[in-house]
């Protein structure tokens, strides 16, 4: 056991990077609870996994890989909203099969999937970092300029079709927002950390907020905090960061008291 290593600058970028992806993941999560669709999060990290490992078989960036197949997971969804959970039952299905199938019968693959599958934040390097960054000066505007619009197709379907629009647009512009940070995600910190870091943080947010803004916050807050904990044990404990985070959060759920059955 040795927490020097959190004061190496080596781990400095991996951290950074990490924490602004989880200040982002729970916002986006807040979003796909409210329209009852947080397996798609799952789903889109499935997708990205398997995108990530077929781009470096073919010696392509790993980053770019993830993305690009996340995002057409995210498309797929937006055209195909009526399916629901089916569709994501399919792409994770789909993913699975995919990956270890390349696990399988690639040499450099296994390694590769074992990290994403471990989460090994560690790895990650500044092109991690200023992607995400980028990333996020995009995202977090249009998502804010989004929330209205999400806000009023849940809980009034039939305002914009009253008024003669089409509320899909929007619908799908989210989705494409939604399949981006988690691709970020499952290619720095791995498949289930990050849906750890969508699904769970807004269980507080749900829980504790007074309204939504304050849920918004918490939700951030609740990710940050929890990630920070979890590198830090990780990192100290030489324990790979995936496991660590995803078990942490679930703790904390059950140490607050959390009602899943209220969610």
């Amino acid at each position: 056991m040795s927490f020097e290593l959190l004061f190496d600058p080596l781990f400095r970028v991996p951290f950074a990077t990490g924490l602004l992806l989880a200040a982002i993941l729970p916002l986006i999560g807040m979003y796909l609870r409210l329209r009852n669709e947080w397996l798609a999060a799952l789903a889109f990290a499935q997708m990205a996994s398997a995108g990530a490992l077929v781009a470096m078989v073919l010696d392509g960036p790993m980053l770019a890989g993830g993305v690009l197949a996340a995002l057409l997971a995210a498309l797929v969804k937006g055209l195909l909203a009526r399916a629901g959970a089916s569709a994501y039952a399919l792409m994770m299905l789909l993913a699975w099969g995919g990956g270890v199938l390349l696990v399988a019968n690639h040499p450099l693959a296994e390694q590769a999937g074992h990290a994403l599958f471990d989460g090994q934040l560690y790895f990650t390097g500044e092109a991690h970092l200023l992607v995400t960054a980028l990333a996020a000066v995009v995202v977090l505007p249009a998502l804010a300029w989004l929330s209205r619009p999400l806000l009023l197709a849940r809980f009034f379907p039939e305002f914009y079709r009253a008024r003669g629009q089409n509320e899909r647009p929007r619908l799908l512009l989210f989705d494409l927002l939604a399949g981006l940070v988690v691709a970020l995600a499952t290619v720095s910190l791995g498949v289930m950390a990050a849906f750890a870091l969508v699904f769970v943080p807004p269980l507080f947010g749900w829980r504790f907020g007074r309204g939504w803004r304050s849920a918004l916050v918490l939700a951030a807050l609740a990710g940050m905090g929890g990630y920070s904990v979890a590198f830090a044990l990780s990192l100290g404990l030489d324990q790979p960061f995936g496991p660590v985070c995803a078990s942490l959060l679930v703790m904390l759920i059950v140490v607050t008291g959390v009602k899943l059955d209220r969610m």
